[in-house]
C-alpha cells in the first residue's frame, strides 16, 4: 500500500506510551514505515523492537534542523512527544498515543532498573509535557492528528485499528494483521484502574 508522498507521517506520544506498539501495528498492516534495527535492537523491554531511526537521536537532529524530513514523506517515522515541539512547517499526519500515566512511570522505572525517588515531580512534568504537546499539535494548521490510547488498543484492538485505518484512508491496509500484532501478553505494566 502507499501513503501520500507529500505528507510526513509520524507516530508519537510520551516515552513508554505505546509508540513502538503503534509502529508494529502499522508495519504489520503493510503501512510504509521507516526505521533501522541496528541502532536499537529488540530487548526485554521491547521484544518486538523499537522501530526507531538512529537509536532515538532523531530529536537532537530535529532541534539542529539536520533531519531530512522530506526523505521520509509517505512513510511513518517515530518521534516521541518532546520532538514535536521542533517540527518545521510542513504537512503532517500524526498518530499520538496516550497511556495511563502511572503505567508510563512504572514502565520507565522497570526499564531504568531504578525506583524514581521524585516520582510525583516526574509525573507532574510528564502530564505538563503531554498537555503542552496536545495543545501545540491540535492548533497547528499543517498537522492532522489522531489521538489513540494504548490501554484501549490492548483492550479492543479491532475498534482502535479501525480508527487508525479511517484516519489514514487507503483501503488496502491489512486490518487483520494489524489486530494480530497486538499481543496482550506484552502489556506487562498494567494498573487495575487502566
Amino acid at each position: 500500500m502507499k501513503l501520500d508522498n507529500t505528507i510526513n507521517y509520524i507516530a508519537s506520544g510520551l516515552e513508554r506510551s505505546g509508540t513502538s506498539l503503534l509502529m508494529q501495528i502499522l508495519h504489520a498492516g503493510g503501512v510504509p514505515v521507516a526505521f533501522d534495527t541496528a541502532s536499537r535492537p529488540p530487548d526485554d523491554d521491547n521484544p518486538r523492537g523499537y522501530f526507531e531511526l538512529e537509536g532515538g537521536k532523531i530529536i537532537s537532529r530535529l532541534i539542529k534542523g539536520t533531519l531530512p524530513l522530506p526523505d521520509y514523506r509517505g512513510r511513518f517515522i517515530k518521534i516521541t512527544a518532546f520532538g514535536l515541539k521542533h517540527l518545521p512547517l510542513g504537512k503532517y499526519r500524526i498518530i499520538y498515543t496516550e497511556r495511563n500515566i502511572e503505567e508510563v512511570l512504572d514502565s520507565m522505572e522497570k526499564m531504568a532498573k531504578i525506583q524514581d525517588q521524585n516520582r510525583e515531580d516526574t509525573k507532574a512534568s510528564f502530564i505538563k509535557l503531554n498537555e503542552m504537546i496536545r495543545g501545540l499539535i491540535t492548533k497547528r494548521e499543517d498537522i492532522e492528528v489522531l489521538f489513540i490510547n494504548y490501554n484501549q488498543i490492548v483492550a479492543d484492538p479491532k475498534t482502535q485499528v479501525q480508527k487508525i485505518c479511517d484516519f489514514l484512508g487507503p483501503k488496502d491496509i491489512d486490518q487483520a494483521a494489524m489486530i494480530a500484532a497486538v499481543d496482550a501478553k506484552l502489556y506487562r505494566k498494567r494498573r487495575p484502574s487502566a
